[in-house]
């Protein structure tokens, strides 16, 4: 079965909610999607973390696009690559963009990051909101491309048969993942989702946080102690000392539902 598209009627509350209008599904939009994304919807790990607590089967754990994308409109909910980039891509075939998803490497660590590549005027386009990205980037397998955000610039290396190596400054770890080529079909996908809630799956240990918020890349990981919110100007971190009600805070700072950040904070048993 092919990725089903996001269903209209959740579609136009998903751009209501990301402030965008419906287009002709070429750069220009796919430029004023990834800007709302990064602004709106948080790279998180406590909704995930959550869901894993208060789920007894592995398999319904989960949070496809129908779940991730009420999560983020009623609860600022995010998430982290495998559940943000298939909910991104669902809204990406509704929107009428083709392309496929992907499973990528990061060094050492096999299959344990998403991607969707794109299609846009005979043009190929890496379209990742699971790192995230700050912006889609131009695929060329016979030459370096590179494009740039506000925040971060972007270097796409060709690396042999359907690979790229994705690498973006300033940033104290430049090479960012290894980017698979070959579409990954639905069910492969949503099987490999569906692992990531198991024994050893990713990003269910620790509480991160990671949002635009005006005009500033902010972060907060719960193991990162003291406890401090960081944010990002010109490539310089500062840190924000954070006391009190922790959760709380990383709450409200992110606008996130505080009931499901006690419950992901009490699951990863921070004290």
């Amino acid at each position: 079965m092919d990725t089903p598209p996001l269903p209209a009627e959740l579609t136009r509350d998903v751009l209501r909610h990301l402030g965008v209008t419906a287009a002709k599904p070429d750069l220009s939009l796919l430029d004023a999607l990834f800007t709302a994304y990064t602004r709106t919807i948080p790279w998180e790990t406590a909704f995930r973390i959550a869901r894993r607590s208060q789920t007894t089967i592995t398999g319904d754990c989960p949070r496809w696009p129908d779940v991730f994308w009420r999560d983020a409109l009623e609860r600022g909910g995010g998430g982290t690559c495998f559940e943000s980039n298939y909910a991104f891509y669902s809204l990406l075939l509704a929107l009428g963009y083709t392309g496929y998803l992907t499973i990528n490497n990061m060094e050492d660590s096999i299959g344990c990051h998403t991607a969707i590549v794109l299609t846009i005027n005979e043009e190929r386009w890496l379209a990742d909101v699971g790192i995230p990205l700050y912006c889609p980037l131009p695929l060329n397998h016979q030459a370096v491309t590179r494009r740039s955000s506000p925040f971060q610039q972007y270097t796409i290396r060709p690396d042999g048969e359907n690979r790229f190596q994705v690498e973006r400054s300033p940033h104290p770890k430049p090479n960012i993942f290894t980017l698979i080529d070959v579409p990954v079909s639905d069910a492969a996908y949503r099987a490999a989702t569906t692992t990531d809630y198991g024994a050893d799956g990713l990003f269910l240990d620790k509480i991160i946080v990671s949002k635009i918020i005006a005009g500033k890349p902010w972060y907060f990981n719960n193991q990162r102690l003291p406890f401090h919110l960081e944010s990002f100007q010109d490539g310089e971190r500062t840190d924000h000392p954070l006391n009190g009600d922790i959760p709380g805070h990383i709450a409200q700072h992110f606008s996130l539902a505080a009931d499901v950040l006690r419950i992901a904070w009490d699951a990863v048993e921070v004290e």
